[in-house]
């Protein structure tokens, strides 16, 4: 009998991939730091009659221009609606914590800032409107959901990763769809641009898990290194540095 084998008689070893129990702290300081940002917009807009913090922070391309370079990370600290926040806030909770679990904390925080600064930088090189909003982040938080399980998908087994996969897909295709609505007031630059450096980032520095051990003392290892996250964020941040320096050479 090889070692590779279980006894005679005795089931085999099952490995079950489950969500780590950290709690998914940077998450919820993420939310509530936007939440008080809202609500000092909210005040001040109500007793001046204007946005001032998007008047200081907000992605408006000729300041950014005239190098006023934190507008292209501070949107993601604004909102334009209670509806707008709410539904942002919401998708961060739900994805956000999953994420966050597998991530740990330093790691997702970098996802989450990497993103949001890629979305705004492509933006700002694609397009001239002004935006604000979390969903530039968000939605590199969700492709880095879709590369995770993708890259360990023989942990998740095919069936699971299958269903898991269409799901992320099928939402990410009706909110793409619906920002190029006509009607619409979305800034899908910004959201291209958030998938584009989420899929950079979680390729090289997303979890890689591999099962280690005999049976039964079997455990759970990420194969990712520290080096290889400090280059995924190189690449994502002098990449979209690059490009941020288009619009001064084109405008």
């Amino acid at each position: 009998m090889s070692d590779s084998q279980p006894p005679q008689g005795q089931p085999p070893e099952r490995i079950q991939i489950g969500i780590p129990k950290n709690k998914p702290i940077v998450t919820y300081v993420l939310i509530g730091v936007t939440v008080f940002f809202y609500i000092i917009q909210f005040f001040t807009q109500s007793v001046t009659g204007e946005d001032w913090l998007f008047i200081l922070a907000g992605k408006i391309d000729p300041l950014i221009m005239q190098g006023q370079f934190w507008r292209l990370i501070t949107p993601i600290l604004l909102h334009g609606s209670i509806l707008h926040i709410v539904m942002n806030m919401y998708a961060l909770y739900i994805i956000g914590s999953r994420v966050e679990r597998f991530y740990g904390h330093g790691r997702f925080l970098l996802l989450y800032l990497l993103s949001g600064f890629a979305g705004n930088v492509f933006s700002f090189a694609l397009s001239d409107s002004n935006s604000l909003g979390a969903s530039t982040a968000i939605f590199g938080v969700f492709m880095a959901e879709g590369v995770f399980i993708f890259q360990n998908r023989k942990l998740f087994g095919q069936l699971r990763t299958r269903q898991a996969l269409i799901n992320l897909l099928v939402v990410l295709a009706i909110n793409l769809v619906y920002g190029f609505l006509p009607s619409t007031q979305i800034d899908n630059m910004g959201h291209i641009g958030g998938l584009i450096g989420g899929l950079f980032f979680a390729w090289k520095a997303g979890p890689l898990l591999r099962i280690e051990g005999v049976p039964p003392f079997l455990t759970i290892v990420n194969k990712r290194s520290n080096g290889d996250v400090l280059i995924a964020s190189l690449v994502v941040f002098v990449g979209f540095t690059i490009m941020a320096i288009i619009p001064f050479i084109t405008r």
